[in-house]
């Protein structure tokens, strides 16, 4: 898929303090950007659009390089000890995100230039933990690969983490510009996974990402350069016809990907769900969207932070897990199952 342009950049005055600030600064200014200045990376104004859908869209094009608060980092279960904060927002447009909601009506993109900082910060929870192998996840609030080939956080924090013997990095994308990354010297500490759907629902709700064949080219690429690989199958939708959907895109996957890279995959699993708080901004946002969230279809259950969601009926989860560990245990008998939810 074509690379990630903004159309326009904000700078935090502090960010030009900073080694990575100054040089994204000459790179964006040969790209003939326009370039704004911003107090903070938090309260960006100068997003145009007359309408909540033109905004969230212009919002998608807007970049604003910040400084990271170093700051206690946030719990990442069940994927990881902590949150690693490289950036925030990404360029898709899935309808189902629940960052639609987390982030408001104005998604924008940012990246964080104090990344010395942000790594000594995880290195002191690694020090703190250590021996005990602790685990941070890269992409808790983002996907930080449409703006690597910009910023080259990943390529820094893969490299620091091939040399924690305590320490481990992991983080998921939609998209399929890896080929920076590769040389990377991870030395295995790093799992490289990608978020994949069947074609039917990537082509209908993940508008601006890359293609099912596209991010299963790209895992192909990363299982030949000997990361750890995983794949995150989600959000899971019961739909008529799911299970040919789904396992095409198994037989997809197991076709393309080479059979070194198998060894050691992971699989997670996590089915559709959401609040009416979310569901509300989706449909704001997508007003035309099919996405299906009739409310009678599905359970009421109060999460563990204390606000409800709407989840698939017990039969058709369990309907799910089944299928989603024999296509599994079929395709890739050595791979792992970390969890279905």
């Amino acid at each position: 898929m074509l690379r990630y342009m903004p159309q326009r950049i904000f700078f935090e005055p502090r960010a030009l303090e900073y080694p990575l600030g100054r040089q994204l600064y000459q790179t964006l200014q040969t790209m003939k950007i326009e370039i704004h200045q911003t107090p903070s990376h938090n309260r960006v104004s100068g997003i145009p659009g007359r309408t909540v859908q033109e905004r969230f869209r212009e919002a998608k094009k807007t970049l604003v390089v910040g400084v990271k608060k170093i700051s206690p980092f946030s719990p990442c279960k069940p994927s990881a000890h902590y949150q690693l904060p490289l950036t925030t927002s990404c360029p898709g447009m899935c309808e189902y995100c629940y960052l639609a909601t987390t982030l408001g009506k104005k998604p924008y993109l940012r990246v964080y230039v104090n990344i010395d900082e942000i790594l000594e910060q995880a290195q002191a929870y690694i020090q703190e933990r250590c021996p005990e192998i602790t685990v941070f996840e890269g992409a808790a609030t983002s996907d930080p690969i449409p703006t690597e080939y910009l910023t080259g956080l990943l390529y820094k924090t893969i490299e620091f983490f091939g040399k924690q013997n305590a320490g481990r990095f992991r983080f998921v994308t939609k998209h399929d510009d890896v080929d920076s990354l590769l040389s990377a010297q991870h030395n295995g500490h790093t799992r490289f996974r990608f978020s994949l759907n069947a074609a039917a629902i990537i082509n209908n709700y993940e508008h601006a990402t890359a293609t099912m064949e596209e991010r299963i080219a790209a895992a192909a690429k990363v299982a030949a350069a000997g990361y750890p690989l995983g794949f995150i199958i989600a959000p899971l939708f019961y739909f008529p016809g799911w299970q040919e959907e789904y396992g095409r895109m198994f037989r997809s996957l197991e076709r393309f990907l080479p059979q070194p890279g198998r060894s050691g995959v992971s699989f997670e699993f996590i089915s559709h769900r959401f609040t009416r708080k979310a569901k509300n901004n989706i449909m704001e946002i997508f007003p035309e969207s099919k996405l299906p969230m009739e409310e009678e279809n599905r359970k009421f259950k109060y999460g563990q932070f204390g606000y409800g969601k709407f989840i698939y009926e017990k039969e058709f989860l369990e309907e799910m897990n089944i299928f989603m560990k024999e296509q599994v245990e079929s395709y890739f008998p050595e791979a792992h199952i970390n969890y279905f939810i």
